[in-house]
């Protein structure tokens, strides 16, 4: 998103936003992150231009929020779409008062929470994960005795 150009003059558009005590100037889409988004948000609407729009413009319109209060990794963006992102310092990158700049790389999208019950609570949904696939090991550990 840094590197957009301005489609008329005299336009005014920050170069970062204020989210969540970042100020991100930048984002990365994952390929990981690619490929979730054309599986469970929209998959007629993918292409890394095309999301990191969609995110910039949803970090704008402060429609992105913490899933949990003392979780920094998880967001939800319109109270339905969750997604995993981190933040990186972006190197010898400043603000005008010479603040550092964020990067904020998208790890992946886990899904919408109207569609997929199981995002309601996180904590029970990544056990679940684990446990299931901790049980699928152990049957293919029988399997080979």
């Amino acid at each position: 998103m840094k590197d957009k150009m301005m489609s008329r003059w005299s336009a005014y558009e920050p170069f970062f936003i204020h989210f969540n005590g970042y100020k991100v100037a930048d984002i990365v889409i994952t390929s990981h992150a690619l490929s979730r988004w054309t599986e469970r948000v929209e998959p007629e609407e993918g292409g890394i231009a095309h999301i990191c729009a969609y995110l910039w413009d949803k970090l704008k319109n402060n429609q992105v929020q913490p899933y949990y209060s003392n979780e920094k990794d998880v967001h939800l963006i319109d109270g339905d779409l969750v997604m995993v992102a981190e933040f990186v310092e972006l190197k010898e990158k400043v603000d005008l008062s010479g603040n550092p700049l964020h990067k904020m790389i998208v790890v992946t999208f886990l899904g919408r929470v109207s569609q997929d019950i199981q995002l309601r609570d996180l904590k029970a949904y990544y056990s679940w994960l684990r446990h299931s696939r901790r049980m699928t090991l152990v049957k293919h550990g029988r399997k080979r005795k």
